[in-house]
């Protein structure tokens, strides 16, 4: 069975589904909200519940709807402007999904976020425990960046990055990402209007994703390169993802019956499992060691622990526990991990052998700065 067949077998038989819709995606006439996206998106939803599936959505829409209320459409905001807009708009995209999923007598539940909250391991697996009971008791979460905090998503995400770490907080079997046009074409659309749709893709044809560009409508920020990049990366955990147009009617119906609609990012090479895909994504580095050569081929090469030996530099102030980059001795990430040593003890043994520690430091906790199962070969994943 073909890489492509059993991608479409598994988002069709998906249990759990993370939805993403962006701005552009939800906008109408004059730059308001298109209540008939909102309507259409649930209904689909509520068949996908009815047939037993649970769904996340991860919605933009609040800064397009704060400038609606506001008066701003087609006003060019500052950052301060974006985020004071995004605290008038939130209710009112909350008030849309609500009444969009009444019809169907569906709950839904708002549920903020920022990276931050993902990247920090304790809070990832308390929002995992909310989610999860969300998703229990028949609520649709729907998910939104914390636009009112969170600057650097509201410059380049667009919620896509957001969207892959709610895959791997519910461990998701499915992406499905909502946008306004029918997919990843073969030449930049703006460009070549007749550009045919890719309907598969994949590392294999890797080269076809040049053709995407950022965002240019002034509505969303992420642009078809953000969608790419969040199709890649939930990719790494297996998990296949299509781009399709919100307003084609039932656009999510044929993709889960399988059909070639939109484009669908197929999932090759070695997969991630669920702690190291994580501390690949979503894990944010508080420090960096970096190793020696031998250090590096064993890390890297063999996929083995690291131990203090091989570590020549401490960056960064660090307890026991944070998230490091590992990098060989030009800089070159190599590999993420959680340290097992604060940055100030592993200053001090750093280089040293593993029989040392104790001497340096009184007690040894540890053999390793970082165990092989608390680590992940970043640089075989584009990272």
């Amino acid at each position: 069975m073909s890489p492509t067949v059993k991608a479409r077998q598994k988002l069709s038989a998906a249990r759990k589904l993370v939805i993403k819709i962006g701005s552009k995606a939800m906008s109408g006439k004059g730059g308001r909200l298109d209540r008939a996206v909102f309507r259409a998106v649930a209904e689909e939803v509520a068949r996908l519940a009815a047939a037993g599936k649970s769904v996340a959505i991860v919605s933009s829409g609040a800064i397009l709807a704060g400038r609606q209320k506001l008066g701003l459409v087609g006003k060019k905001l500052n950052m301060p402007e974006k985020q004071a807009t995004a605290a008038v708009g939130q209710n009112l995209l909350m008030g849309e999904w609500e009444r969009a999923f009444a019809r169907f007598d569906i709950t839904t539940g708002q549920v903020l976020v920022t990276a931050e909250d993902l990247c920090d391991r304790a809070r990832f697996l308390n929002s995992r425990n909310t989610m999860e009971e969300l998703l229990r008791l028949g609520v649709v979460p729907v998910i939104n960046e914390n636009d009112t905090v969170a600057v650097e998503e509201i410059r380049y995400g667009d919620n896509d990055h957001i969207s892959t770490l709610v895959v791997g907080l519910i461990q998701a079997d499915g992406l499905i990402i909502l946008t306004d046009i029918d997919g990843l074409c073969a030449a930049d659309p703006s460009l070549d209007p007749d550009a045919p749709v890719l309907h598969e893709v994949s590392e294999a044809n890797a080269e076809v994703f040049s053709c995407a560009g950022e965002s240019s409508s002034g509505v969303g920020s992420g642009g078809m390169a953000s969608k790419i990049e969040a199709a890649r990366t939930v990719a790494r955990r297996g998990v296949p993802t299509v781009i399709v147009n919100a307003k084609k009617k039932n656009a999510i119906a044929r993709v889960m019956a399988g059909e070639r609609e939109g484009t669908l990012f197929v999932p090759t090479g070695k997969l991630l499992r669920d702690h190291q895909y994580w501390l690949a994504f979503a894990g944010e580095a508080r420090g960096a060691v970096r190793v020696d050569e031998g250090a590096r081929r064993a890390v890297e090469e063999r996929g083995k622990s690291l131990l203090p030996s091989g570590v020549t530099a401490v960056a960064g102030r660090f307890d026991m526990g944070a998230v490091l980059k590992v990098e060989d001795d030009a800089g070159r990430e190599i590999a993420r991990g959680l340290s097992q040593y604060s940055s100030s003890d592993l200053k001090k043994i750093m280089g040293k052998k593993t029989a040392e520690i104790e001497q340096a430091l009184g007690e040894k906790l540890y053999d390793e700065v970082i165990h092989r199962d608390h680590l992940v070969v970043t640089s075989r994943i584009g990272k």
